[in-house]
């Protein structure tokens, strides 16, 4: 009856209502009411579902789960979560020999009637994969892209199906797991910028590892996760802060990347629009700048990178922003207006004036300054030495065309480009692809150019595949 075809919402759920073993409860608040409703159209529903609600009104929510200071957020979804499944337990003794159990709880912000928000949610299932056995736990955060509230709500229930499912009959992979959680939504409808797969059955799944690949297979454009690995929902996580970005390879972290972050951070903050207790350092890794070897991007390369970024205390951010304007966008719709600061090499900041970047935008480069500028945004420039002569290159002695010079300067004098002061200068001859060739060949003299806990990590987790240099002990 099953094949291995994508199954319509409407079969997923007759599956799931058709194992006996599968049993539990759904709580939807907000706009998700549509979840449960599916399984009562399939069919068999009897067999599955102890028990629905919806305290729509917040009086009635606050009573069952406690007053929050908002409802449509990870913590409520917890508390949902954490009531739900503990009455299952309490109530259900009788049946849990011969039951799997789960609770489902949504808390979800449509569209409104007015059209004036964007509608998002939060989703979330607790589950057993065996009888007596240990909780496991899925949670998703979602945005709703379709212009109307019906099919927003269409979708939140699509993708309620898709999650049970994927927990109960997918999970031997949880990239397979993940791509499943759209189907039967048409491209677009809907967007997941985060996933956290935990429990005693998922302990060999590694959460920045489906941030990455969130991105890489185009659920999301951008995912974050925090210095300790854990995922983080980016617009929870940079809700109203002052942001300060630095993008770049970091195969490895060299320490030109220390001092850019360093030094860029102590002028950020001096700022006189920059809340200092409000700031959160954001380390940015492109899918672009991911790529290695035929333009692949490897998870263990990946690892290793994140591996050494997290041990430093960084935010890291995976993104398919390649230009810098579309960064920015993405970012000001958390922060209200507070400052971005972009920390970049004067490499980087020439390839932003190279107007063969913005051939497809109407507005070629004044569009795309438009959008980088036209925001509260300060680029703070790094020197770099000129590969034929060895001279420093700054924002100020680099090179740009006659045609868009007034442009430059309009961006100078107007303070949305500054040098970064006192950089290190004995240390612009480090490049990362050298330090890299020298890890890999088991050749010395890399150490010297990354800061001291980045060489300990390479060499005691052999990082990058790491080679041992001949006649040194391991």
């Amino acid at each position: 009856m099953f094949s291995d075809r994508i199954l319509s919402t409407k079969e997923k759920a007759l599956r799931v209502n058709l194992d006996t073993a599968v049993y539990g409860s759904f709580a939807e608040i907000g706009a998700g009411q549509e979840v449960a409703a599916n399984f009562f159209k399939a069919g068999g529903a009897s067999g599955t579902i102890a028990k629905t609600m919806s305290a729509y009104d917040m009086s009635f929510s606050d009573a069952i789960y406690g007053k929050s200071e908002r409802y449509v957020c990870e913590s409520r979804l917890q508390l949902m979560l954490d009531h739900e499944y503990e009455l299952l337990e309490e109530r259900l003794v009788h049946r849990a020999s011969a039951s799997k159990f789960f609770a489902f709880a949504n808390t979800v912000e449509a569209l409104n009637f007015q059209k004036t928000n964007q509608g998002h949610g939060w989703i979330g299932l607790r589950f057993q994969l065996r009888s007596h056995g240990p909780w496991n736990e899925c949670i998703l955060h979602i945005y709703l892209h379709d212009g109307d509230n019906i099919r927003q709500q269409e979708a939140i229930g699509t993708v309620g199906v898709n999650l049970i499912y994927a927990c109960y009959y997918l999970n031997q992979d949880a990239e397979t797991m993940m791509n499943s959680l759209l189907d039967n939504l048409y491209p677009g409808s809907v967007e997941i910028d985060m996933m956290r797969l935990k429990g005693p059955d998922f302990d060999e799944v590694d959460n920045r590892l489906l941030s990455l690949k969130l991105v890489k297979n185009g659920l999301t454009k951008a995912a974050m996760f925090g210095p300790d690995g854990n995922v983080l929902q980016p617009s929870e996580a940079l809700y109203r802060k002052n942001i300060l970005v630095i993008r770049g390879r970091f195969r490895p972290v060299t320490l030109v990347n220390v001092d850019m972050i360093i030094k860029g951070f102590r002028q950020y903050k001096n700022e006189p629009d920059v809340e200092k207790k409000n700031i959160s350092i954001l380390v940015e890794l492109t899918l672009q700048d991911l790529k290695i070897d035929n333009d692949e991007i490897r998870d263990k390369d990946f690892l290793n990178r994140v591996d050494i970024l997290c041990s430093m205390g960084q935010n890291v951010m995976i993104s398919n922003y390649y230009e810098y304007y579309k960064l920015v966008n993405y970012l000001t719709s958390f922060t209200r207006k507070r400052k971005i600061g972009i920390i970049l090499g004067v490499f980087n900041l020439i390839s932003i004036f190279n107007e063969s970047y913005y051939q497809n935008l109407k507005g070629g480069i004044l569009e795309a300054f438009g959008h980088l500028f036209g925001h509260n945004v300060k680029l703070y420039v790094y020197p770099a030495l000129d590969p034929k002569t060895g001279a420093v290159i700054t924002s100020k002695t680099m090179e740009v065309s006659d045609k868009l010079i007034k442009l430059y300067e309009h961006m100078h004098a107007n303070n949305k480009i500054e040098d970064i002061q006192n950089a290190r200068l004995d240390i612009l001859s480090i490049i990362s692809d050298d330090v890299l060739s020298r890890i890999q060949q088991g050749k010395g003299g890399w150490e010297e150019k990354v800061p001291a806990k980045v060489s300990k990590a390479i060499k005691e987790k052999c990082l990058f595949d790491y080679k041992i240099p001949e006649g040194q002990e391991v």
